[in-house]
């Protein structure tokens, strides 16, 4: 393969990580399980933070994914940027920066996250590897005046304000 074709591949390959990013997005909004699974490779990993697992692969991710969202109403997810990295032709890394507005526990949620993937070319094309989900800062609507300034921005309705995973 010559340097130029070398190069043409690579763009399409950043296109089409980031086309699986919007649909990862995009299917999550649309409680589309199918599509949101076929983003993920069959031993793919999901990590939230703190270490907690959402599954181990395609499957349990999907039932994870789908016992979640039985709390939720409407969901929002906007890609702010997606910063990445290639190691080799089929395997790279990204950062995937964003915003989320969730229906949850009765009242609005919003927060900042990155998801900071491992991504691998499969027959069926780039799919996610491995993603874990590091929270900025997240909680209920009414609290947005003091997400960034507060001790624990993790605020997750019904559960104990925590620490957020980012920064460090």
């Amino acid at each position: 393969m010559s340097d130029l074709e070398s190069r043409i591949r690579r763009l399409e390959d950043r296109a089409a990580i980031e086309d699986l990013v919007i649909r990862y997005f995009l299917a999550a909004d649309d409680n589309d399980l199918e599509t949101l699974g076929s983003t993920f490779a069959p031993d793919a990993e999901f990590l939230m933070g703190g270490g907690f697992s959402g599954g181990s692969d395609r499957e349990s991710i999907v039932r994870f994914i789908k016992e979640d969202r039985a709390t939720m109403g409407v969901t929002v997810h906007t890609q702010n940027f997606t910063l990445l990295t290639f190691h080799d032709d089929d395997h790279a890394d990204g950062v995937v920066g964003a915003h989320l507005e969730l229906a949850r526990g009765g009242t609005t949620v919003y927060g900042a996250v990155r998801y900071l993937d491992d991504y691998v070319r499969a027959d069926a094309g780039w799919q996610i590897k491995r993603r874990e989900l590091a929270v900025l800062h997240v909680g209920p609507w009414e609290d947005v005046a003091t997400s960034l300034t507060a001790e624990l921005r993790s605020r997750w309705p019904g559960q104990k304000p925590v620490a957020a995973d980012l920064p460090p």
